[in-house]
């Protein structure tokens, strides 16, 4: 394996595993790669490690992020105008490993992979120092030949579950998946709110009952109360558009300020 893993990063179910007995809840906080551009992510990649958080996800920047909201379809959009790809993204990754253990998710739609090719971009990635992958426009089953290479290369295939996912699917979604199941926190795309929906810690709490992976809950937190009440019910607590707001606004020192306040509310 080459020298990007040097660090040797721990594994999802790790991490997880190791919060869990210290009693805290995991940070999962998302960066769209190449936004502002290139040279930014690097630093911002260290803010988040540096910062608390537990788990990165970094967002390949796609044409038609259907899933995101417009903080991070416009991210998206800048980075690809910089000129960030699919290897470039697996480039920073192999970069931010040499300087840091925190475990990465590759966060991107089917379209990048498939035109990178799904057998090279899973070993890639992989060798990059990716501990996992989200395809948020691959349902669960869909194409089980596909989740066998990622999965056989050694990334968890983390599963998405919503609101709208029929109760009697729930299981079935789950136990296909690796890492930690994504519960989103309301219908739609991503983008940050004032308040978190009504009844969103009582479902949580069902699933329990349902899904033996951790549960992280995201979509719309964005503030350290937020975090803090989520942090009460899931296992993980996942911002994005906020941080990428952050970034914009504010740069690298914005981001730290805003991850730092979100560590301190997670643990709170």
């Amino acid at each position: 394996m080459s020298d990007a893993t040097s660090l040797g990063a721990p594994t999802l179910q790790e991490t997880f595993d190791r919060l869990a007995h210290e009693g805290r809840t995991a940070l999962i906080a998302y960066l769209t790669c190449g936004f502002p551009d290139a040279s930014v992510t690097p630093g911002a990649l260290d803010a988040l490690a540096e910062e608390g958080a537990d788990v990165i996800e970094l967002g390949i920047p796609f044409s038609d992020p259907l899933a995101d909201g417009p903080v991070i379809q416009a991210s998206s959009f800048r980075a690809l105008e910089g000129g960030m790809t699919v290897a470039g993204t697996l480039e920073v990754l192999r970069d931010f490993r040499r300087r840091h253990p925190t475990p990465v998710v590759i966060f991107t739609y089917l379209n990048p992979v498939l035109r990178y090719g799904l057998e090279r971009f899973a070993s890639d990635a992989r060798d990059a120092g990716a501990q996992g992958i989200l395809l948020t426009d691959l349902p669960a089953g869909a194409d089980p030949e596909m989740e066998a290479t990622l999965s056989g290369a050694g990334l968890d295939v983390v599963r998405l579950l919503a609101p709208t996912t029929p109760a009697e699917r729930v299981g079935r979604v789950a136990t296909g998946g690796g890492g930690f199941v994504y519960y989103i926190s309301r219908t739609g795309v991503t983008g940050t709110r004032e308040a978190l929906r009504e009844g969103l810690l009582d479902e949580v709490s069902r699933l329990r009952a349902a899904v033996s992976l951790p549960i992280a809950v995201g979509f719309g937190i964005s503030t350290a109360d937020q975090a803090r009440s989520v942090a009460g019910v899931a296992d993980g607590v996942v911002v994005g558009s906020a941080l990428v707001r952050a970034l914009d606004e504010d740069g690298i020192a914005g981001l730290r300020s805003l991850t730092a306040a979100l560590r301190a509310g997670v643990d709170a």
